[in-house]
C-alpha cells in the first residue's frame, strides 16, 4: 500500500514538472507561448521598433497589430518594444532569423545584407525615377526574387513594404554642389553598394552605427549622415548636421518582416491574418511617411531646426551612380531585377 501512494506521489510530481516547464516554455524564445500563471493557451507575438510610438515605423506596426486581431478574430496578444528597447534593427533581423526575441518589426534591407547580399538592391540609392515608379515597383512583383532570397538565406518573410521617405544629406555644412560635395566623410548604412555609390559621387562614406550618428557628428569624426525626415526628426540629427543638402539620392523601401520559425509554428487562420494585414500596413505605412515626409522637413525648418539647400548637380549624381548600380547587380546575380525594376512604368 506505501510503496503504491509513493508511486502515485511520484507520478503527480513528475507531472508538475512537465506542466511547469511547458508553461516556461514560452519565454523569449518560444511562440507561440502560454504566459506563466494562465490556464489556457495564448499566442503572444513580440515586435520591435528604433522609435517612439509616433515615429511612421512604429505606427505601421501597430496598424499591423490591429488588422491582425481584425482578421484573426481570437484572442492575441502583441508585445511591442519600443526605443531600441531590443537593440537596433540589424539585431532584429538576427533574431528573427534565429526565432527568438523578435517575430515581427520593420528593418531596412541594408540590415539583411549578412544574410542576403541581394536585398539592399531594394533600397539602393538612385533606384527609383519618382514616387511613382518607386509606388508602382512596390506594389508589383517586381521584387519578389528579391524576397525570395531574403527567405531561402535568412529564413525570414517580407510580408509588406512600408517607407516612403525621401532621403537626404544632412550635415554640419552647407553642401550644393559637386565641389562641395567632393571629399566629405559621410555616415552610411553597412551594406555594401551604399558605400559603392557614395564613392562613386566622390564622397567618403564610413559605416557607423546608427545610434552612433549623433556623436560621431558632433565630435568632428565625421561631417555627415543621411536620412529621411522622420529620423532627423526622432534622432533630434538637426542639432549636429543643420544644413540638409536636398540630394534626395532615395526613397526608402522599408520591409515589414516577419520570422519564419515563428511563422510556421502558428494555426493556419493566423498565418492567412499575418499575411493580408502585412500587405495592407505596408500601403499605410508607405502612405503616412511619403505624405508626412515634406510636412516634417518644412516644419523643423520653419521652426529654425535646420536649413535646406538645393543641390545643383543632382543630374550629375544619376551619372557618376548608373554603372556602380547595374554593376553590382551583375555582382549579386541581380541583373533581372534591376531591369524589372527599370521596366516598370
Amino acid at each position: 500500500m506505501k510503496k503504491s501512494v509513493v508511486k502515485g506521489l511520484l507520478a503527480l510530481l513528475f507531472l508538475g514538472l512537465v506542466g511547469g516547464m511547458f508553461l516556461w516554455s514560452g519565454g523569449k524564445g518560444g511562440n507561440p507561448l502560454i504566459p506563466n500563471g494562465t490556464s489556457s493557451k495564448l499566442i503572444v507575438l513580440k515586435g520591435a521598433s528604433q522609435f517612439d510610438e509616433d515615429h511612421a515605423f512604429s505606427r505601421t506596426i501597430r496598424k499591423f497589430e490591429e488588422l491582425v486581431k481584425d482578421y484573426y478574430g481570437k484572442p492575441i496578444q502583441f508585445d511591442l518594444y519600443l526605443n531600441s528597447e531590443l537593440g537596433l534593427e540589424k539585431d532584429y533581423f538576427a533574431y528573427m532569423s534565429q526565432g527568438i526575441s523578435v517575430d515581427y518589426a520593420i528593418v531596412s534591407p541594408s540590415h539583411m545584407s549578412t544574410f542576403s547580399k541581394a536585398a539592399p538592391l531594394m533600397d539602393m540609392p538612385f533606384l527609383f525615377r519618382d514616387l511613382e515608379h518607386w509606388n508602382k515597383v512596390l506594389d508589383g512583383d517586381a521584387l519578389q526574387p528579391l524576397v525570395d532570397d531574403v527567405l531561402e538565406k535568412a529564413d525570414v518573410m517580407l510580408i509588406g513594404y512600408a517607407g516612403g521617405g525621401t532621403r537626404n544629406l544632412i550635415v554640419n555644412k552647407p553642401i550644393r554642389d559637386m565641389k562641395e560635395l567632393k571629399g566629405l566623410d559621410i555616415r552610411v548604412m553597412g551594406a555594401p553598394i551604399q558605400t559603392l555609390i557614395f564613392q562613386a559621387i566622390h564622397a567618403s562614406p564610413s559605416v557607423i552605427s546608427y545610434s552612433e550618428v549623433y556623436n560621431a557628428i558632433q565630435t568632428g569624426v565625421i561631417d555627415a549622415a543621411e536620412n529621411e525626415a522622420a529620423g532627423i526628426r526622432q534622432m533630434k540629427f538637426y542639432e549636429v548636421g543643420p544644413e540638409i543638402s536636398l540630394t534626395r539620392h532615395a526613397i526608402t523601401v522599408r520591409p515589414l518582416a516577419f520570422s519564419g520559425k515563428t511563422f510556421r509554428r502558428l494555426p493556419k487562420d493566423l498565418q492567412d491574418a499575418i499575411l493580408k494585414a502585412g500587405h495592407e500596413a505596408g500601403a499605410f505605412g508607405r502612405e503616412i511617411e511619403s505624405t508626412e515626409d515634406a510636412s516634417i522637413l518644412a516644419q523643423m525648418e520653419k521652426e529654425g531646426k535646420l536649413r535646406t539647400h538645393e543641390f545643383r548637380d543632382r543630374d550629375e549624381l544619376l551619372r557618376l551612380a548608373e554603372p556602380v548600380k547595374m554593376e553590382y547587380a551583375r555582382s549579386i546575380h541581380a541583373e533581372n531585377v534591376l531591369k524589372r525594376i527599370n521596366l516598370v512604368k
